[in-house]
């Protein structure tokens, strides 16, 4: 979900989480995988869409549109092979959209209260199906992602798809829901603003009106655009916004759910203990037992299990901060307790809360974008310095496996995008980086593998990023996917090349036993050089089995030649005597040249190319 800025404000009341009360432990977390995991993020609804028209607003006839059928046997083997443990398959529940199933049993959504034609995947309207659009068969297709969930596994790839817990589209209605499961909001006294066990909040006495702004469509006709929706009383908007008339700038097209915090911020259910932040997701388990929790916890609750049901390894949580830590105790051990292997990953953006919802939450893992991905966009664009990356790191350093790197996202601008790196190949840097600095998983966005730039105006959405609200086509991907070959035949020579690059590289973090061992800093040292570029930066990865050095030169334009210092520390723990090493580069093990051990210091001869990163492996 895009964040603004208007929303942090709601967050501090909404999260639940009060660092200052909790007394934190700082003990490193051990690193839950033998070896590092990359998650390969896809847009279903773009990824297997051959149509090339990319008409601004145009319909899924003039521009076409993904189905779950399209991820075939080969596409997926294909992703596999790339270096790839799981998809997340972005979404695949059913949101508000414009486009007619009225004939399948499904209602209209109005436009005034849909972003795009296709639909902001985080409106969610009936958490027990998927998306008709995606089916070739809208009558069966939650059998056509049943298979698509079989068929991955049989690739041997796991599957990780959305929970939106924070916020429903307006209109939202359970056409799907088991025995016994009753719709959002069915029981909710409506008369009063808050009630515990409502699923909304409400501003009584007042109609909701639609926000100024864009004409829906784009102005093209429509019967449903009459100036006005049906919604009384009016709800609170996804993002809190307490007006029964939002901006358009608020997430207009959502309602936001109540957890139990009272619209004064305080808790209306039971606090955690601040002991449980060293607890198992068993005791924490135990601890909801006997309880008495709001209604949407339980909701929330039993649809992330009906997923795990279904064959769904794991969650991707949207705008996670914005519900209280002690709800995802509850529901994550939950999870945990039906597949102790489930992957949960949360969109967190507050550093000061990352430990909150990793040891009281409950969280495998959290988007590391504030520090890690904003830190080396900056040093791509010329606005910070590669020395910064140390500080991060190290401040991470108790929780740094838990935070997922990723450059590329459907809410962040493109890679390769004149915004950030402005070509793939000024992108390379950052992904060595991003991939091996930590024990962290890595997550790459389709397409970012074969340079997407993400230049498309498809309407509601615009170019830079990769739009989520339209149907659109991603030409760099659609060349790759080569009208349904998987087999890059479409594909230029310079991308061909940079999937290759991807390819070597994310393969090599999933075998590689020093990337999931420790991290060590030789950046100040070798900085006292003054052939030691400004835009070079360097770090050694080490385990009983390997000992790696890893180099990246962020210049696009200066090649550098200079002597590499190993410190003695280093040598030391690395147990190694004074004498010569062989460096072979693991990327394209092309690059070699010598380690040289005297009286307990390394030197090493290095020469690196503008935008190349050099993975040494100590022999």
């Amino acid at each position: 979900m895009k964040k603004i800025l208007s929303v942090v404000l709601v967050m501090l009341v909404f999260s639940g989480c009060k660092t200052k009360d909790l007394k934190m432990s700082t003990a490193k977390e051990s690193a839950a995988t033998e070896k590092k995991v990359v998650v390969y993020q896809v847009f279903t609804r773009l990824f297997g869409n051959k149509n090339t028209a990319n008409k601004p607003w145009g319909t899924i006839e003039e521009n076409g549109v993904g189905k779950f059928n399209d991820f075939t046997d080969k596409a997926l083997h294909e992703i596999k092979d790339l270096g790839v443990n799981y998809i997340w398959y972005t979404g695949v529940p059913h949101h508000a959209l414009v486009r007619d199933y009225t004939a399948y049993g499904i209602s209209n959504d109005d436009p005034e209260v849909v972003k795009g034609r296709a639909g902001s995947p985080y409106a969610v309207k009936d958490y027990y199906n998927v998306n008709p659009d995606l089916a070739v068969d809208p009558t069966k297709r939650l059998e056509e992602f049943e298979a698509l969930i079989k068929r991955t596994h049989a690739a041997g790839l796991k599957v990780i798809t959305d929970i939106v817990p924070n916020h429903i589209a307006r209109k939202y209605e359970g056409k799907s829901n088991p025995a016994g499961v009753k719709d959002f909001g069915a029981d909710d006294n409506v008369t009063v603003e808050y009630k515990r066990d409502n699923n909304f909040y409400y501003i009584p006495n007042q109609h909701f009106e639609i926000p100024d702004g864009d004409v829906p469509l784009n102005g093209e006709k429509n019967p449903l655009i009459d100036g006005k929706f049906d919604e009384n009383p009016a709800k609170w908007t996804g993002n809190g916004s307490r007006k029964f008339k939002p901006d358009q700038n608020d997430w207009y097209e959502t309602v936001k759910v109540n957890y139990g915090v009272r619209p004064d911020g305080t808790k209306d259910f039971p606090e955690l203990p601040a002991v449980f932040d060293q607890k198992s997701y068993q005791e924490h388990f135990a601890f909801w037992q006997d309880k008495d929790v709001p209604d949407s916890w339980k909701k929330f609750k039993d649809i992330a299990l009906y997923w795990i049901s279904k064959g769904v390894d794991g969650f991707r949580y949207d705008m996670a901060e914005m519900v209280p830590y002690e709800f995802w105790s509850y529901m994550n051990s939950s999870i945990k307790m039906k597949n102790p292997n489930a992957f949960l990953l949360a969109e967190v953006y507050n550093p000061n809360e990352y430990r909150n919802y990793i040891r009281l939450g409950k969280m495998d893992y959290l988007y590391d974008k504030v520090e890690t991905y904003d830190k080396l966009k900056d040093i791509i664009r010329g606005q910070s310095s590669p020395d910064e990356l140390t500080k991060i790191q190290n401040g991470m350093a108790d929780i740094e496996h838990n935070m997922l790197h990723f450059l590329d996202n459907h809410d962040e601008q493109r890679l390769a995008s004149p915004e950030f790196a402005g070509t793939p190949e000024r992108g390379k840097p950052l992904m060595v980086v991003s991939a091996t600095i930590s024990t962290s998983p890595t997550m790459i966005y389709f397409g970012q593998e074969v340079g997407e730039a993400g230049n498309e105006d498809a309407g509601f959405g615009k170019r830079s990023r990769t739009s989520i609200f339209d149907y659109i086509g991603v030409p760099n991907h659609q060349r790759w996917m080569n009208d349904g070959k998987f087999d890059g035949g479409q594909l230029s020579d310079s991308e061909k090349q940079l999937r290759d690059f991807y390819k070597r590289l994310l393969n090599f973090t999933i075998k590689s036993d020093a990337l999931m061992g420790e991290f060590q800093e030789i950046q100040s040292i070798n900085r006292q050089n003054q052939a030691y570029d400004p835009l070079l930066y360097s770090f050694v990865r080490w385990s009983d089995n390997q000992k790696l050095i890893v180099i990246a030169n962020f210049s696009s334009e200066k090649e550098s030649q200079f002597e590499l210092k190993i410190p003695s520390e280093v040598i030391s723990k690395w147990n190694l005597k004074d004498g010569s090493y062989v460096l072979v580069d693991k990327l394209y093990l092309q690059n070699k040249t010598y380690l040289n051990v005297k009286n307990g210091e390394g030197v090493a001869q290095v020469k690196i190319k503008p935008s190349e990163s050099l993975i040494y492996e100590v022999n």
